[in-house]
């Protein structure tokens, strides 16, 4: 794989999302809009929009032959290559064999990672991107690793979620309307997938982005505020307090994002899950759970 030369070109261009699912499909279909030409690269195309150039790849295996020459990349692979217990047959490899495939590096290349980086971390003052990982379990260590390496080969720019949750995305809704206890003294961050997607576009383009992002909105909450507010929302009871209450989980600055996109469409999660409940519609009320 050689290094692209020349200026940045004008206009969205040619772009490859590695591990096309929901939020890859949100991207890609914004960026059709725009009047980029998209190609989505999957295992299981079938799904994929009319709109998109499927690539049907297996990144488990090199890929046979090249990948198409693009100008910018967003690699959002899927958790099961993520859980492979080899590594080396796993995500590592799958970021190298894009490497290996592709004739040129793209300009720009975005990788989506995550916050559990700093599972490890207990501070209650807001991490920013200055702080340093500090994964605890095998899942947040191949994270680790996985930046790294699209770093290495893509001078990648790191996107950090948490928490992602939107239409579709609703698994406190489900813990609050099941009633599953919940530790409320957990600490939490989270993004709105409209907001995340916004996010990767920007990256995309905009000139000089900042080499590692924590994608989070402005309210970082105890998990019992979000799961009380999301009880009252839908009329039912709060959830039980899982015991004894443990303050753990971490806080992360969504400063950086703020100055990157200016406003957030969902800043709070009251904001963020009043769409969500409202998106559900007449089943969205106690009556119908």
């Amino acid at each position: 794989m050689s290094e692209k030369a020349g200026t940045e070109q004008a206009g969205p261009g040619r772009i490859l999302l590695v591990g096309c699912g929901k939020l890859g499909t949100q991207l890609g279909e914004r960026l059709v809009r725009a009047g980029a030409e998209v190609f989505a690269l999957r295992r299981n195309t079938s799904a994929l929009p009319a709109a998109f150039t499927p690539l049907s790849v297996d990144l488990r295996e090199p890929v046979r032959g090249h990948l198409p020459e693009v100008d910018r990349m967003v690699i959002t692979l899927t958790p099961d290559i993520q859980e492979a217990s080899d590594r080396s047959s796993g995500y590592l490899a799958a970021i190298s064999n894009v490497a290996a495939a592709l004739p040129a590096r793209p300009r720009r290349v975005v990788f989506v990672s995550s916050t559990r980086v700093f599972e490890g971390k207990s501070e209650q003052r807001a991490l920013t991107e200055a702080d340093s990982p500090a994964p605890m379990t095998p899942r947040g260590s191949w994270l680790r690793d996985w930046e790294l390496l699209a770093s290495e080969l893509f001078d990648a720019q790191i996107v950090r979620p948490a928490g992602i949750y939107g239409p579709g995305r609703e698994m406190l809704l489900r813990k609050v309307i099941e009633g599953t206890p919940v530790q409320y003294a957990r600490r939490t961050n989270r993004i709105h997938e409209t907001d995340l997607v916004r996010t990767l576009e920007t990256l995309l383009f905009t000139e000089n982005p900042p080499p590692i992002l924590h994608a989070v909105d402005q309210a970082p909450a105890a998990l019992g505020d979000v799961v009380t507010y999301i009880a009252h929302r839908l009329g039912l009871q709060p959830p039980l307090r899982i015991q004894p209450e443990v303050a753990s989980g971490t806080v992360l600055s969504g400063a950086r994002l703020l100055t990157l996109l200016g406003t957030l469409q969902y800043p709070t999660f009251e904001a963020g899950y009043d769409h969500v409940i409202a998106s559900r519609g007449p089943e969205s009320s106690a009556s119908n759970t």
